[in-house]
């Protein structure tokens, strides 16, 4: 059977911050659970069937989930073994201080049950997984950040993931697995991850598009882009050796790129990282 572990990595007044690793599989039961606070979970790694009050999804690395306080949830791992998050809980008086910071929030009230991988988010959350991996210094700032950040979002009426089915689910995450586990350079054709889905391709990237919130091409090229800005934050390589670590064989390319998706280059990026540290 699998476990379920956590860690708090920093506290505040009002606010925690937890690691979870969890090693359950399709064979462990998925008990109802209530959340004590609101949390801001940040997925790290794997995937797993989140279900509570305000609908269900599928949940990757990069998709944040939401929950509110006292409200019920099960998490499940029907179609594959394990995953890793950030968590993040909020006292009702810590989150209403930032509602009232956000134009058209008031306060936050989760009506969804995530937020699937922005672009819009990707700089906060590479940067709340390095401060994991880190000391932790910088927490109390990105749990305030991400609140901030996803109480915009959902003032903004971000469109909403569908509720996927339980063969969706599956064959999805299967795909999302697969995409995980590729080596950075591996070059995953839309026909491959439709193939591993038993789905025809259309029908795939319709599917894929509807429950994950983004093209399989564009859910690829985030993962890698990701990763590099975890690897810019956490090390001092090269520009050039990370980018070749995240599957780029041309660095003007992989600036291009990195600078669209998180709105700097790769040395601004990691220049921010050193100024909040």
């Amino acid at each position: 059977m699998g476990t379920n572990r956590h860690h708090v990595v920093a506290s505040g007044a009002g606010w925690r911050a937890s690691e979870f690793t969890c090693t359950m599989g399709p064979h462990d039961p998925a008990p109802e659970e209530r959340h004590a606070d609101a949390c801001i979970a940040v997925v790290l790694a794997g995937t797993f069937q989140y279900r509570c009050t305000q609908g269900a999804a599928v949940l990757s690395p990069g998709a944040i989930l939401l929950g509110n306080a006292g409200s019920a949830f099960a998490c499940g791992h029907e179609h594959a073994a394990g995953d890793r998050c950030l968590s993040f809980h909020f006292a009702p008086e810590c989150l209403e201080a930032v509602a009232q910071a956000v134009p058209g929030a008031r306060r936050i009230t989760f009506v969804r049950p995530c937020l699937p991988a922005m672009p819009a988010l990707m700089p906060l959350i590479a940067a709340a997984q390095a401060a994991s991996e880190d000391d932790g210094a910088e927490i109390e700032e990105l749990a305030l950040r991400l609140a901030g950040a996803v109480a915009t979002t959902q003032a903004a009426g971000a469109r909403a993931m569908r509720d996927p089915s339980r063969r969706d689910a599956r064959r999805v995450t299967q795909a999302l697995r697969l995409i995980e586990a590729a080596e950075p350079s591996a070059r995953l054709a839309l026909a491959e991850l439709a193939g591993a889905a038993a789905m025809s391709p259309y029908h795939f990237l319709r599917t894929f598009r509807q429950v994950v919130g983004m093209t399989p091409h564009q859910y690829i090229l985030r993962t890698r882009l990701h990763r590099a800005a975890v690897r810019l934050l956490g090390s001092r390589a090269p520009v050039s050796a990370i980018a070749f670590e995240a599957g780029f064989n041309d660095l003007s390319t992989f600036n291009h790129r990195f600078r669209r998706l998180m709105g700097v280059t790769p040395s601004a990026f990691r220049g921010r990282g050193a100024a909040h540290r």
